[in-house]
């Protein structure tokens, strides 16, 4: 594949202006197998990507294009850092010419259609590719990213949520009730995205702290779907999202049930075991309380295992939502699909203070 080889893999990203779209260009301009080729935004075409976000000046040279004059099918991958459906309408003319696609919204996340129309509000522009399409959980998926040509990369709260269940789930024996799992999970305002919105004005998110999304939040599904897959069955969950008054971060406390026949379990071994070769999952020590600023701007996830009495449970997660939540993610997910070593260009560490 072109990256073993040492040819560089030309990427495009369409919706450079956001977040995540500024995320995967600091994380792609020091790629040492990528070449920046295209990056689209309708509003800010013809606009130096530096001038908007002055951090990647002398790193991105290249101007925001519209998606027609972006030359986006001479690439070798696209990420999609846009609102769910736009990837979906755009899939099939890029796939014709070869381009793989990584999705950072939720187009090619959920399997069945019926439940994304439910939640997303729209119908389901190419099942046959979502059919075709890999779940960019790469800890899960590892075998079937590095041959896919198309990955759905997964929600931040997911990724934290499926990662700190999975040891517990997976191997067609559950070791906690899968019917009663709680997450309740806790993100940074830049997980709302760039748009202007009341509920993140400054005045309204600093010294705050709000649920939100108590009655349903399209991360749910996408939850459930995976954690059903691997435990084999239907799982119960309940799933509280919160707004916490940080820029990034995110934090998921996870409560579980400790079912009779696993109480002899060494769950910190348990999880030391599963996560000992993946090189962005910190099992910490017993004892441990990870804070968010251990991650910040890193593709690391943290966790950590307690058990406050002998039938209970409680796993910590940390994460950048922007970066393994998001933007550091995807990255991991196109060094599989082009036969590089998953941590190139992702080794960065976190920022403190």
């Amino acid at each position: 594949m072109s990256g073993a080889l040492g040819k560089k893999i030309k990427v495009g990203i369409v919706g450079g202006t956001g977040y995540t779209g500024v995320e995967l260009l600091r994380l792609l301009s020091q790629h040492p197998n990528v070449e920046l080729t295209a990056i689209t935004s309708r509003k800010e075409d013809g606009m130096p990507v530096a001038q908007m976000y002055p951090n990647l000046r002398g790193h991105v040279d290249l101007c925001f294009a519209t998606p027609e004059n972006a030359a986006l099918d001479q690439c070798d991958v696209v990420f999609f850092a846009t609102p769910h459906g736009v990837a979906m309408s755009q899939a099939q003319a890029l796939l014709d010419k070869g381009v793989r696609i990584i999705d950072l919204a939720a187009d090619f996340r959920l399997q069945d259609t019926a439940v994304f129309e439910q939640w997303y509000k729209m119908p389901h522009a190419c099942p046959d590719i979502l059919a075709d399409s890999v779940y960019g959980l790469v800890e899960l998926n590892r075998l079937k990213i590095s041959g896919a040509s198309v990955v759905g990369n997964p929600g931040c709260y997911p990724t934290t949520v499926i990662l700190g269940l999975l040891p517990l789930l997976e191997g067609g024996k559950a070791l906690v009730d899968t019917q009663h799992i709680i997450a309740d999970c806790k993100s940074g305002v830049s997980g709302a995205g760039r748009k202007a919105e009341v509920a993140t004005l400054f005045s309204e998110a600093s010294d705050s702290f709000k649920a939100y999304g108590v009655a349903g939040h399209r991360h749910h599904p996408e939850i459930a779907e995976q954690l059903s897959a691997i435990a084999g069955q239907p799982v119960g969950l309940t799933f509280v999202p919160h707004l916490v008054p940080m820029i990034r971060g995110m934090f998921s406390t996870l409560y579980l049930r400790i079912l009779p026949e696993a109480l002899d379990t060494d769950f910190q071994a348990l999880f030391e075991t599963r996560y000992v070769n993946e090189a962005f999952i910190d099992v910490m020590p017993p004892g441990s309380l990870p804070e968010t600023r251990s991650v910040r701007a890193s593709n690391q996830l943290r966790i950590a295992v307690h058990r406050p009495s002998p039938g209970q449970l409680v796993v910590l997660v940390i994460q950048d939502n922007l970066v393994k939540g998001a933007s550091g993610q995807a990255v991991q997910n196109m060094n599989l699909m082009f036969g590089l070593p998953e941590t190139t260009g992702l080794e960065h560490v976190a920022v403190l203070p």
